[in-house]
Parts: C-alpha cells; structure tokens; sequence
C-alpha cells in the first residue's frame, strides 16, 4: 500500500511542494506543483494533498512565512486524513516543520524543487532537526505574550530616547530622578511640555518621597526657562506615545487574562515560585503549555529551552560546554526570574547562589539557578504540584555540615573538643 509523503518550500509569494510514494525500492519518483501563498491558494493545496491522499507534511522554518501554510493545513487538511475511511495510521495527518539549516544542499545545486524533495529524503532518514510547534490555541498565546513584551521593549527604547533629549536640552534631571518615567518624572515632564517657565514650580510637582531637595531638582531644571518650543513639543510627543504604549501593553494584559481563564491555577501556582509572577507565569504556559505535556522530563525541557551545559566532543574531549540555542523567550524570562529568585532572603536561591558563586562568578552561577527553575517548572507543570519553599531547612542542613567539617578539622590538629548547648536566650 502507498505511503504519500509531500515535502513544501516556503517562500512569501509562492510555494513549491513535492509529493511521492516512499514505500517504493526504487528511486523516489517526484509529483512537483507550485501554488501561490493567498489563502485560496493554501486551500487548493489542502485539497490536492487530500487527494493524492498525502499521509505526511513536512516544510521548512521559512522566517513567518511558513506560518499560514501550517494553519491552514492544520485546518483543511490534518482532520481529514485523521479521519478517514478504513483507519488511520499512527503518523497519519502529521505537520512537521524542519529547521531549515538541517535541509542545507550542496553549495551550487539548490533550487525550487530540490530542496522539498531533500525535505522529504531526510525526514525518511531521520536526518532533519524537527521544531515544536504547539497548538492553534497556545500559538495565539504565544503571539498576545510577545506583543506585550515587545510593548515594554519599546518603552525602554523610549526612556532612553527622553534621556537622550532631556540631555540636548540641558535638563539634568536623569541624575536626580531614578526612574524618568515614574510618578514624580511624569508629572515634571508634563509641566515642561505644558509650557512651565519657572524651575521651582516645576519641581514641585515632584512626590515628597523623591530623595532630591527642591534646590537640587531647580539647580537641574535651571534650564527650562530658556527652553526652545521644539524640545517642549518633542516631550510632548514622547509622553503622549508612552501613555499610548502603557495604555496598550495593559489592554494585552486583560486580554491574556482572558484567553487563559480556564487555567488560572496553574497560572496561581507558577506565580509562587520565588522570582515568578503572574505575568511570568502567563508567559511560561504560553512557551511550553499548561502542562508541559510535549516534554517527557525537566531534562528534555532544559535542553529545549537552552539552559544546560551544550555539548562539543571530539576525540572523547568536551572542547565547549556553552548553553546551546534553545528559545529565547524562555530563557529570557528564567535569567530575569533567577536574579529576582536569589535576591529573596531565606529562599532556597539565595542559598544556592551564595554557595555557587565563589566558585562560579556570578554569571554562571545565575545559569545554574535558571536551570534549576526551569527543572521546577516542569515539576510543577507536569505532575500538578505545588512550590514549597525549603530555604531554612537547607540552611540548616548547611550549618550543620559546616559544623561538623569544622570540628572534624579542629580534631585533626590535636584540639579536644565538645559541644555545649547554646544558653536559653542566647542566639543559636
């Protein structure tokens, strides 16, 4: 019985797809077609794949473009073949995507057709690096959650963009506020932009809890007065487009919580990891799902996120233990979770970290914690668990040790010693 499978190159304007029998001996014989990238396009290919009765799919990771041949395939055709009469088989109505530096050809014999015809020689050989692509649903939450991180990229862009021209215009209030576009900063580039001539009325609209005095705050803003009109307008505009980007980044946010209304506990339980929140926490079940259910261990998660040691052997030598390439959105958000973890005092992270770090430094030594989040968050994710937090026990597991190590080291140098309980009241 044949077994079809079709092999597509992405482009952004058109696509080139191949289909054949693999269970043949001889040599693959190749169907070639070419179809444009417009859904009514897509749609004919879903329906030629149906009747040339395709048993597998696979394409390249070609930049985003691969992203409406997958839909819609995902769509017209997958539940058609799952579906079928006379029983589908195991791989029966299966997407996979390669990444397209495992689909690499000969330098000087690459073209159109060849390259979904290696697509589908190498998946038969096992020879592609397939990615995960999650479902409709957690790809839309993946697409809401990068929106919204994207959103606070630009805001940092921003604030550095107002430095930068509170700096032309010879306002020094950066070195007296920490946060340009906290409370006080806020209200003091408003009453610049607004017009505001005179320095002390302008510092006075800082907060009280500022650590600046109002004669510093006039001393920097001595500048104002003489202010040129396009520095008042070009200030307006910044605040206006962060105002703008504040208001969107927290319209995203209801809407994320919306989309994950039906798990908010796993959310909740994420959130108490020391280092995590809830956006964190939305932003993790955006990654890897509500369950982690892709990934068979903590193991196979780290490595897909990228926050284990990599692997360089040759010659039965190790020649490079850099962290491999994993997704950068995860990482991102384990390394930003990692710094905030060891600094909670009596958390199980700060002992990790004060004990790692000598020997480490710090940079590896905040690798060391992330990978250990990321081994949590599958536990936690994947067999339905709770966080409990076991910092004081460790520390005094520690202290223990350390006092047996150091009463062993004082026997070995001929001291006699015993141990007396501490006084009641005295510190332990």
């Amino acid at each position: 019985m044949p077994y079809r499978i079709a092999g597509i190159d992405v482009h952004k304007r058109m696509l080139t797809v191949v289909v054949c029998d693999v269970e043949v001996r001889s040599e693959y014989e190749f169907e070639r077609r070419q179809y444009g990238s417009t859904a009514s396009h897509l749609r004919s290919l879903a329906a030629w794949l149906v009747e040339r009765q395709v048993e597998e799919v696979v394409m390249e990771s070609t930049a985003q473009y691969w992203k409406p041949v997958w839909a819609t395939l995902e769509r017209y055709w997958k539940p058609l073949r799952q579906a079928r009469e006379g029983g589908a088989g195991p791989m029966s109505g299966t997407l996979h995507l390669a990444q397209a530096q495992s689909n690499r050809g000969p330098r000087g014999r690459k073209n159109d057709f060849a390259d979904p015809e290696r697509l589908v020689k190498r998946l038969v050989a096992g020879e592609l690096i397939l990615s995960f692509v999650p479902s409709a649903e957690q790809r839309l939450w993946r697409t809401v959650m990068r929106s919204k991180h994207q959103l606070r990229c630009n805001q940092v862009q921003l604030q550095n963009r107002l430095e930068a021209l509170l700096e032309e215009a010879h306002l020094k209030l950066s070195s007296l506020v920490s946060d340009l576009l906290g409370l006080s900063g806020r209200r003091m580039l408003t009453a610049i932009a607004e017009g505001e001539t005179d320095p002390a009325a302008v510092a006075a609209r800082a907060d009280y809890r500022l650590r600046a005095t109002p004669e510093q705050l006039c001393d920097a803003l001595g500048a104002c007065g003489e202010l040129h009109p396009v520095y008042r307008r070009l200030l307006k505009v910044a605040l206006e487009e962060w105002q703008r980007t504040e208001a969107q980044i927290i319209q995203l946010g209801q809407e994320m919580a919306t989309l994950l209304g039906a798990h908010q506990e796993q959310v909740q339980r994420l959130a108490e990891v020391p280092g995590l929140g809830v956006d964190s926490g939305q932003q993790i079940i955006a990654e890897v799902g509500t369950s982690a259910a892709t990934f068979p261990s903590a193991q196979a998660l780290s490595s897909w996120v990228g926050v284990c040691p990599g692997e360089e052997e040759s010659a039965g030598v190790n020649h490079n233990r850099r962290s491999p390439k994993g997704n950068r959105h995860l990482r991102r958000i384990l390394n930003q979770a990692a710094h905030a973890a060891v600094k909670l005092k009596g958390s199980v992270f700060a002992v990790l970290y004060r004990r790692y770090v000598v020997r480490f430094g710090h940079n590896q030594t905040i690798a060391v914690i992330a990978h250990r989040l990321c081994r949590l968050i599958w536990k936690i994710l994947h067999q339905g668990v709770r966080y409990e937090e076991r910092g004081p026990a460790v520390s005094q597991k520690s202290k223990q040790k350390r006092t047996a190590r150091m009463i062993r080291q004082l026997r070995d140098l001929g001291y006699r010693v015993e141990l007396l309980k501490p006084a009641a009241g005295a510190p332990a």
